[in-house]
């Protein structure tokens, strides 16, 4: 500031210098000074004249503060400077000026930021420049960078979009300030996100895939959600930017699943205080954000979808109930009316879960009878009447079941004789004939939409029955409507009325017949629209020409008196075609037709513009032209257009039973197709079976074969030599084999003998660890010992098996020693050379019988040796289960050992229990050492141990004498 007052002292000494001097020798300054300090001390001046002298500063600096940004970059205090100065002239912020010219000062400022801002972004490196400045952590950079960026899109917002958008990583360095620890940093970012945002699908998509919205809602989380501030304020309004009407992002939103981020903002409570302005604010534009996602203009399976999606997380119950809760402001509840009946617009689950919702009185009400009260009460506010009604056309809108219900609570079986409850049918009937205009066009357009295309409930509405005074018989409700209308009523219940017959003779042959019988209601319509009335009056002309119309269109013929022709032939005797035709055309012409054919919503500035209904006006534009091509139409076009209806209702019969026969073709050929495939699969399985027995056979062959040619060899035509083993039959390898079938029984005995071990040892760590255990656990170890004791049982079982099978084994041993000694002793006594034929064949016979002996002896042996390889295979399974048993308390140990981690908290207050368990432990020790149990146990694998090695002895020494 020293150089601005050397700038300025001058004045008083010299010749007054003006403001535009002074600004242009700083200007100088800044652009011909070669030291850093004169050109920052030049901007920071600059920067305090920019406020007061906007334009002339704007006017000479703003290219000269631009070099600057450029070319001093690396100093952030002058750089700060000048994006200060910048930001002064570009944007509208402004000191107080007086009333009188505040507007004037208002509309100059901007349309000088606008120029400013149109000179600033003339060179798109400006824009650049100013991007690649945010990456500056500093905060005297960052942050009027964000403000003059921010100031620019406000001004020329689609240039300034345009820019960056095409510019290198420009919305993704926008992003990070949304990230920035200081808040007030993070704050204007939003506020630059939400010009940034408005109106530009291109970088609205990619703001919400540089995953905005997660963090959007955490800032909201952290500030509290409703109860936050304004940055709670800023962070929804851009979600609004980001998600409305543009598809992409709201299909984004709901598959990263943040509807469901959004249940906490609606916890309010049942709160009589505590709704600030800014809380108000915020819960009205979450309950905004809320209806974007269901918009009726959405596509419908996103809307559909977003439905399901609020629905499961439990966002419509919490919406219901803020709906039925006390203390909410009247604004806020009727929003929440608006968007609880677009969340259940067309689902039908959400329209089931509202229709079972109860109003906290007693008795409990259903909440659509609550609602349904205040719409047919004038005493509250219009909007808040208006929301009812979109609420009760949503929850009917294809709800079949729905409109059943409301139809049915009108019906005589079903209504309540001792008028303890009201139902939602007596309360759309006492707003249908109340003297308030409102309620009586409300009403009717409720009941309306109960009958929307839903023929059944229109049939079943004929059946109500009214009663006027006491003494008079009752009259049905389509006849009190038309006595209303013909009693001349107000306009808006005229029309409510109106539409209501429309909307219920339409595409219903009975309610038309039923319409017509009553003679007063057809010279009714002609004489109103035969009529010159005013223009007040021409739009319920209109409306009586429609009526009349769908009379003439959906009519069955079956009054003689008001037969299609015979009522063209009235029109046009009374009325004239041309006329009717013109009539009818008062309706779409109206100038709130098209205006409530907009949206469904009843939305109206004021009660006297509630005239038409959404859905009333497509069923007019429906019928509009049908109608006006009935009337021109002949009585013999009308019969052949007959005979062309019923002939094609006989194709259309015809159609469909042969689409019922080719549906039962297919049927029968999806059923034809899965029983080849089965009778495929079970060929391959026969076909697999049969190579496999074929394989098998095959290999019996050859062992047949094979067996074939060895008993060929036994024959006496045979050398000496071999004489022996040939009249034998047991060949060397037979008797190897046998030999190795002993050796693979010592083996696997030593294995089983091996695991035993192992199991005794396993089960002697269960014993003690069994000992170890807390004295309050006593019931669970006695049920282990029992365990325990059963093992021992299983396991003395086992060794005793196996001593047998070691008995039987040394049996074998031994036969095989006898088997070896008669195999010697016969190769003795084979006949040498010249003994007398006679004693050689007595020895032939007498060998081969000992022969059969041996080879019937050798059989046996194998069956034996069969036998003992089951039973080692049933010994096998018995300690595969001892196995199981051992797991099991294993695991129930491993339990323990848990619960006694888990009690080492209590370590201090149990140390005397555990010195006694010891204590118990080493007596139980002692008596098992008395009672001599582990000694028998050791005794007794010494003993089996010990047959084994003289087994193995006897094998060795026969071994070694053959």
């Amino acid at each position: 500031m020293n150089f601005l007052r050397g700038v300025m002292g001058g004045q008083s000494a010299g010749p007054q210098h003006t403001e535009a001097e002074t600004i242009q020798k700083l200007c100088d300054r800044v652009a011909s000074s070669t030291l850093l300090d004169d050109r920052r001390n030049a901007v920071r001046a600059l920067k305090s004249l920019s406020k007061k002298y906007r334009l002339e500063v704007g006017s000479q600096a703003m290219e000269h503060l631009t070099r600057v940004l450029q070319t001093d970059r690396s100093d952030s205090e002058i750089i700060g400077y000048a994006l200060d100065t910048l930001y002064n002239i570009i944007s509208n912020d402004e000191e107080e000026v007086d009333d009188v010219e505040e507007e004037n000062s208002t509309r100059q400022s901007e349309d000088l930021g606008s120029q400013f801002t149109e000179i600033f972004i003339k060179q798109q490196e400006n824009v650049t420049l100013l991007l690649s400045l945010l990456e500056e952590f500093d905060f005297h950079v960052r942050w009027p960078g964000v403000k003059l960026l921010t100031a620019l899109l406000k001004h020329l917002g689609p240039q300034v979009q345009q820019i960056i958008l095409v510019s290198p990583m420009g919305v993704s360095r926008l992003m990070d300030l949304l990230a920035d620890s200081r808040e007030v940093i993070r704050n204007d970012g939003v506020l630059l996100l939400q010009a940034l945002t408005r109106s530009n699908g291109a970088i609205q998509k990619i703001v919400a895939f540089e995953n905005a919205f997660e963090r959007l809602l955490d800032i909201i989380t952290e500030e509290g959600n409703s109860d936050g501030g304004i940055v709670v304020e800023d962070c929804l309004i851009l979600l609004q930017n980001l998600l409305k009407n543009n598809n992409s992002n709201q299909n984004f939103f709901k598959e990263g699943s943040y509807i469901q981020r959004m249940k906490p903002w609606f916890e309010v409570g049942d709160e009589n205080s505590g709704w600030s302005a800014q809380k108000v604010t915020n819960l009205h534009l979450m309950l905004q954000l809320v209806r974007v996602l269901v918009s009726p203009t959405n596509p419908p399976g996103a809307t559909s979808s977003c439905q399901k999606a609020m629905f499961q997380c439990g966002l419509l119950q919490q919406l219901c109930t803020i709906l039925m809760a006390t203390g909410v402001p009247a604004d806020i509840l009727t929003e929440t009316i608006n968007t609880v009946s677009e969340v259940i617009r067309g689902c039908q689950v959400n329209q089931d879960y509202f229709a079972s919702v109860n109003a906290p009185s007693n008795p409990p009400r259903p909440a659509i009878v609550v609602l349904l009260m205040s719409m047919v009460n004038e005493r509250q506010p219009f909007v808040l009447r208006c929301a009812v009604l979109y609420c009760f056309q949503c929850f009917l809108y294809k709800n079949q079941k729905g409109q059943g219900e409301i139809v049915s609570t009108l019906l005589p079986s079903t209504i309540d004789a001792t008028g303890n409850s009201v139902s939602a049918g007596q309360l759309l009937c006492g707003g249908l004939f109340s003297t308030d205009s409102l309620s009586n066009w409300c009403a009717a357009v409720a009941l309306a939409h109960a009958l929307q295309e839903n023929s059944t409930q229109k049939e079943q509405l004929l059946r109500v029955q009214l009663a006027t005074s006491i003494g008079n018989p009752p009259v049905s409700l389509l006849q009190q409507c038309t006595n209303i209308l013909s009693q001349g009523s107000k306009i808006q219940t005229r029309v409510g009325l109106l539409m209501l017959l429309c909307t219920w003779l339409s595409n219903c042959p009975i309610a038309v017949t039923h319409f017509l019988h009553n003679s007063a209601n057809v010279p009714f319509l002609t004489g109103q629209i035969a009529e010159n009335l005013g223009e007040e009056e021409q739009l319920v002309q209109g409306l009586c020409a429609l009526l009349l119309g769908i009379s003439i269109y959906f009519n069955d013929n079956s009054l003689e008196s008001y037969m299609k022709e015979k009522l063209k032939q009235l029109i046009e005797k009374r009325i004239g075609k041309e006329n009717f035709i013109e009539k009818l055309g008062f309706i779409s012409k109206h100038e709130l037709y098209s205006r409530a054919s907009q949206k469904p919503q009843p939305n109206f500035p004021s009660p006297e513009c509630m005239i038409f209904d959404h859905e009333f006006t497509k069923l007019v534009k429906e019928l509009e032209g049908v109608i006006t091509k009935a009337i021109y139409k002949s009585s013999e076009e009308d019969k052949k257009e007959e005979e062309v209806k019923k002939t094609l209702e006989q194709h259309d019969n015809i159609v469909t039973h042969y689409k019922n026969m080719i549906r039962e073709q297919d049927l029968q050929l999806e059923e034809l197709k899965q029983q080849i495939s089965t009778l495929k699969c079970q060929n391959e399985q026969l076909q697999t079976a049969v190579t496999q027995q074929a394989s098998q056979i095959q290999q019996h062959k050859d062992q047949y074969n094979l067996l074939k040619v060895q008993l060929g060899k036994d024959s006496p035509h045979h050398g000496s030599s071999n004489g022996g083993a040939q009249v034998n039959g047991i060949p060397p390898e037979e008797i190897g084999r046998l030999r190795e079938e002993i050796e693979e029984l010592k083996s696997n005995q030593e294995f089983l003998r091996s695991q035993l071990a192992e199991k005794d040892s396993l089960i002697e760590n269960l014993k003690s660890s069994q000992t170890s255990r807390d004295t309050n656990e006593a019931t669970a170890s006695a049920r282990d010992s029992e365990q325990i004791a059963e093992l021992k049982q299983e396991l003395a079982t086992l060794k005793s098996q196996l001593n047998s099978k070691s008995v039987e084994i040394t049996k074998l041993q031994t036969e095989k020693q006898e088997l070896l000694q008669k195999i010697e002793a016969f190769s003795q006594s084979v006949p040498v050379p010249g003994e007398s034929e006679t004693v050689v064949a007595a020895k032939a016979t007498d060998v081969e019988g000992r022969l059969s002996a041996l080879l019937q002896e050798t059989k046996e042996l194998k069956n034996e040796i069969k036998a003992l390889s089951e039973e080692r295979t049933a010994i096998k399974e018995q300690l595969d289960s001892s196995n199981s048993t051992i797991v099991i308390l294993q695991n129930e140990k491993n339990q323990l050992e848990v619960n006694i981690t888990d009690s080492k908290k209590e370590q201090d207050d149990l140390l005397v229990l555990l010195a006694d368990q010891d204590q118990k432990i080493l007596s139980l020790k002692h008596k098992l050492k008395e009672l001599g149990h582990p000694d028998e146990e050791e005794d007794e694998l010494e003993s089996i141990d010990q047959d084994d090695e003289d087994d193995e002895d006897e094998v060795d020494n026969n071994q070694g004498d053959n």
